[in-house]
C-alpha cells in the first residue's frame, strides 16, 4: 500500500511565500473577496478627497479648487445638520437599548426548548424577516398601523378611542422605527449567539443541577457567562453603527410631518447630495461620522479591554 502523502503544517518560523506555496489553494479562494473589498470599499476612500474641494464633476477631482475646512466648518454651523445629528444619536441608542438585548434573550429562550421541531418552526419564523426587503416590511407595517384599515386601529376604535396614523405622527415614529427593526433582525441577531450556546460544555449544567441550580439558575451561571465573550465582541461592533443609520428602513417610513424626529444623516445625505449636488458637503458629513463611528469602536473596545478582557485586540 503506497503512503498518503502528509501536508506540511505552516509554521511561524517559516516564510510568508513558504506557506503561501504549502496552502496556495486557500489563498486563491480569498482572492475574490479580496477584490471585492479593494474595488468596493477602499477604492472609493480616494473620493473622500472631495470634501476638502469644492468639487465640480466636469472639472473632476484634480481640478477641482481647495478649500480645506470649509464644509466642515459649514456642517457644525448648519442648524438643519445638528438636528440630523441629534435624530441619528436618539434613534441609535433606542434601538441599542431594545434591539442589542433582545437577540440574546429569544437565544436563551430558544435553547430552553426542548421540542425539536418547535424549536426549528420557532427558529425558521424568526430568522424570516430578515430576508425580506425594507421596501416590503415598511408597507406591511403601514398597512397593519393604518388609521382606516389596521387592526391596532380597529381595535382603538371598537373601544371608543380616536385613530392615530403612528408612522406620520412624530409621537410614535421613532417607536415604529425601532419595533420594525427588532421584529426585522431578533431572529438573524440571534444566531451567533445560539452557536456560542451550543459550544457550552453539558457537564457544566449537569454540575449546576446537582448542586441545586434550577432553570434559571443555569441561565444565569452557565449560558450568560458562555455568552459574555461574544455579547462584549457584538457590543463593540454595534458601537461603531450608532451613525450608521439604516437609510432604507427611515427612508420608507419618513414623511414631511416625522422630519423633525425621524431625519438622519443618511437621509439628509441623500437629499443634500443626490437631490441638490452638493457633493463635497455630503462628503464632509459622512466623513465625519465615519471618525465619529470609528472613535467609538475603538473607545467601546477600550472599555472592554479593562473590564472583561474580551475586547477585539
Amino acid at each position: 500500500m503506497t503512503k498518503s502523502k502528509k501536508k506540511a503544517v505552516p509554521s511561524p518560523k517559516k516564510g510568508f511565500l513558504t506557506n503561501m506555496k504549502i496552502y496556495k489553494e486557500y489563498y486563491i479562494m480569498l482572492i475574490p473577496g479580496l477584490l471585492f473589498f479593494l474595488i468596493f470599499c477602499y477604492g472609493p476612500m480616494y473620493g473622500l478627497l472631495i470634501a476638502f474641494q469644492d468639487y465640480y464633476p466636469l472639472k473632476g477631482i484634480h481640478g477641482s479648487e481647495w478649500v480645506g475646512m470649509k464644509h466642515f466648518l459649514k456642517l457644525f454651523s448648519d442648524p438643519f445638520f445638528l438636528s440630523v445629528f441629534r435624530n441619528t444619536i436618539i434613534i441609535s441608542l433606542y434601538k441599542l437599548a431594545v434591539c442589542f438585548p433582545a437577540p440574546i434573550l429569544l437565544c436563551l429562550a430558544l435553547n430552553e426548548i426542548k421540542h425539536l421541531k418547535f424549536k426549528k418552526l420557532a427558529q425558521s419564523v424568526s430568522y424570516l424577516p430578515h430576508f425580506v426587503s425594507w421596501v416590503v416590511v415598511s408597507g406591511i407595517i403601514i398597512e397593519f398601523l393604518s388609521p382606516s384599515r389596521g387592526p391596532i386601529n380597529i381595535l382603538l376604535q371598537n373601544l371608543g378611542l380616536e385613530p392615530i396614523f403612528f408612522v406620520a405622527d412624530s409621537r410614535y415614529f421613532r417607536g415604529v422605527l425601532v419595533l420594525s427593526d427588532l421584529w426585522k433582525s431578533i431572529g438573524w441577531g440571534s444566531i451567533v449567539y445560539l452557536a456560542a450556546v451550543t459550544s457550552v460544555d453539558p457537564t457544566l449544567y449537569e454540575a449546576a443541577e446537582m448542586d441545586g441550580a434550577g432553570r434559571i439558575g443555569k441561565i444565569i451561571h452557565v449560558t450568560l457567562p458562555a455568552l459574555v465573550p461574544i455579547i462584549t465582541v457584538m457590543l463593540i461592533m454595534e458601537s461603531g453603527k450608532i451613525l450608521n443609520d439604516s437609510f432604507e428602513q427611515v427612508y420608507n417610513f419618513l414623511t414631511p410631518t416625522t422630519y423633525s424626529v425621524g431625519d438622519v444623516i443618511s437621509t439628509f445625505v441623500y437629499r443634500m447630495g443626490i437631490q441638490k449636488m452638493q457633493y463635497s458637503f455630503t462628503t464632509a458629513v459622512d466623513l465625519f461620522k465615519n471618525i465619529i463611528s470609528f472613535a467609538l469602536v475603538m473607545l467601546t473596545n477600550y472599555v472592554a479591554g479593562k473590564t472583561n478582557d474580551y475586547a477585539l485586540w
